[in-house]
C-alpha cells in the first residue's frame, strides 16, 4: 500500500522556539491526512481526537466512502452496480482479493465457502450451555470466538494459506453458527447447511426450515437477503472494523479478531440501529399516532428522536438506503402483507419523511437501518436477529480488513494515546493516618 506526498504542514508550538514540518499524503481518492507520527518526537506533544473521526488508523484499499456525496465503493466499484448486477459470494472475493474474479476463480471460490459451511459436531454441545432466552449476540461472541479450539490447525497468521483458509472457515460458518443459535432460542432442531442453494437461500433455510416438512426458500426473499448481505459487506473503518484491526494488532488468531468485533456490532449505537427502528415503531403505536409523534421529534426538548433516518457519515442519502427501499417493497409484495401495523407505520413514516419540509431540509432521509429492519420483520425474523444478521454479512468486512492489516508491512500494534486528568503523584498514606 501507498501514499502520495503532497506538500507538508508546518505546526509551531507557542512559546517554545520549537517547529517542525509533517508530510501531507494524498491516497487515491478522498481527503488529504497530515502525517503526525513525529509530531510527538520532534514537539513533544500529542494530538487529540475523541472517537478518531478526524485521523485515519491505517491505509486501506478495500472500502472508500464520501458521505457528503452519498458514496460508497468496494475495491472502486459502486455499492449500486453490485447490489444490482452481483452477488455476495461475488462480493467477498472481490472484498478479500482486491478485484472481480474470473468465472473460473468465482466457481473455485464459491465451492470453497460452500464446502466449509458445516461446522464440527462437538460445537453442538456449545449450546447445552447456554439458557434458552439467551441473546443470541452473546452465543455469537462466545461460539465464534471457541472456534479457535476447534480449527487451531491455521491460526499461524504469518502463513498466507492459513490465513486463506481461516477466511473461508469464517464466511462460511458463522451463517450455520447464526442460525444454530436461532433454533436454540426456539427450541428446535438444527438444521444442516445444504450445498445446493445459494449462500442467502442456504442461511434463510438453515433459519425457517424443520425435519417435519420441507421448505422451500421464495427465490424474491433469498435476493433480498443477498442485498442485506452485501450492502452490510464491509463500510471502512467502524467501530466493529477497528475493533477487528486492534485485536488483530496483537497477532491474535482470526477467530478471536471476529469475535471480538462481533461484541463491538452487538452495541444499540453501532449494529443495533435497525432494531432501534422497530422498536420506536413499538412506541409510536399505530398510524394515527405518527403526526403528534413527527412534532416531538421537531420539538428539541422532548428528546424524541427518529430512528433510522439520516447517518453519521451520510450527509446526503444512505446510498444503501435506495437500494434496500426497493427490496422493501417487493418483499412485502411477495408475501401479500397489508394488515400488518408495524409496516403501515413504517411505511406512513417514510412517507412523511420524505415530503416534509423538516426533514427533507435537514436531509433526514430513511437510512438502510429503516428499511433492513422492516425487511427482516417481514420476514418474520425476530428483532434479537437483527445484529446477528448483520453481523453475518460483515463477517467478510472483517476478515477482509483483517487480512490486509496482517498483511500490511508498516502494522504496528495499536496503542492510542490519551491525556491524563486524574491526580499527579501523591504518597501513600497508611489507613491510621487518614482523616
Amino acid at each position: 500500500m501507498t501514499t502520495t506526498p503532497n506538500g507538508s504542514v508546518t505546526f509551531t508550538l507557542d512559546g517554545s522556539n520549537r517547529s517542525t514540518k509533517l508530510p501531507v499524503l494524498s491516497g487515491s481518492i478522498g481527503p488529504d491526512v497530515v502525517d503526525i507520527r513525529k509530531l510527538y518526537a520532534d514537539l513533544g506533544v500529542f494530538t487529540f481526537d475523541p472517537g478518531y473521526g478526524e485521523t485515519a488508523s491505517c491505509e486501506s484499499q478495500i472500502t472508500y466512502i464520501d458521505g457528503d456525496e452519498g458514496v460508497l465503493l468496494y475495491r472502486g466499484y459502486p455499492i449500486e452496480q453490485l447490489a444490482e448486477s452481483s452477488d455476495f459470494i461475488e462480493v467477498c472475493y472481490l472484498l478479500m482479493n482486491g478485484d472481480l474474479p474470473t468465472a473460473a476463480q468465482l466457481a473455485e471460490f464459491r465451492k470453497g465457502v460452500t464446502y466449509h459451511t458445516m461446522v464440527h459436531e462437538q460445537i453442538r454441545r456449545f449450546f447445552d450451555g447456554f439458557r434458552r432466552d439467551a441473546h443470541p449476540m452473546a452465543v455469537m461472541c462466545g461460539v465464534v470466538g471457541a472456534l479457535a479450539a476447534f480449527y487451531h490447525d491455521n491460526l499461524d497468521i504469518n502463513d498466507p494459506r492459513q490465513r486463506e483458509i481461516a477466511a473461508f472457515r469464517l464466511i462460511a460458518k458463522v451463517p450455520t453458527i447464526a442460525a444454530m443459535a436461532y433454533k436454540y432460542a426456539l427450541g428446535q432442531p438444527f438444521v444442516y447447511p445444504r450445498n445446493d442453494l445459494s449462500y442467502a437461500a442456504n442461511f434463510l433455510h438453515m433459519l425457517n426450515a424443520v425435519p417435519a416438512e420441507p421448505y422451500t426458500v421464495s427465490p424474491i426473499l433469498a435476493k433480498a437477503m443477498d442485498r442485506i448481505l452485501v450492502l452490510h459487506a464491509d463500510h471502512e473503518q467502524n467501530a466493529s472494523t477497528s475493533t477487528v484491526r486492534l485485536a488483530g494488532s496483537t497477532g491474535a488468531n482470526p477467530f478471536a479478531c471476529i469475535a471480538a468485533g462481533i461484541a463491538a456490532l452487538w452495541g444499540p449505537a453501532h449494529g443495533g440501529a435497525n432494531e432501534a427502528v422497530l422498536k420506536m415503531l413499538a412506541e409510536i403505536g399505530s398510524v394515527e399516532n405518527i403526526p403528534a409523534f413527527i412534532e416531538k421529534v421537531k420539538d428539541k426538548n422532548s428528546g424524541v428522536k427518529l430512528m433510522g433516518f439520516g447517518h453519521r457519515v451520510y450527509k446526503n442519502f444512505d446510498p444503501r438506503a435506495k437500494i434496500m427501499q426497493q427490496s422493501c417493497h417487493e418483499v412485502l409484495a411477495e408475501l401479500g402483507i397489508k394488515d400488518e401495523p408495524l409496516l403501515d407505520m413504517a411505511m406512513a413514516l417514510e412517507k412523511v419523511a420524505l415530503e416534509d419540509e423538516y426533514f427533507v431540509s435537514r436531509k433526514l432521509y430513511p437510512n438502510v437501518d429503516f428499511y433492513s429492519g422492516i425487511i427482516l420483520k417481514a420476514m418474520g425474523i425476530p428483532t434479537s436477529m437483527f445484529t446477528v444478521i448483520f453481523a453475518v454479512a460483515r463477517t467478510v468486512g472483517w476478515v477482509s480488513q483483517w487480512k490486509e492489516m496482517v498483511e500490511d508491512p508498516a502494522q504496528r500494534i495499536g496503542r492510542p494515546r490519551q491525556i491524563y486528568t486524574g491526580p499527579a503523584k501523591r504518597d501513600y498514606v497508611p489507613v491510621n493516618g487518614r482523616g
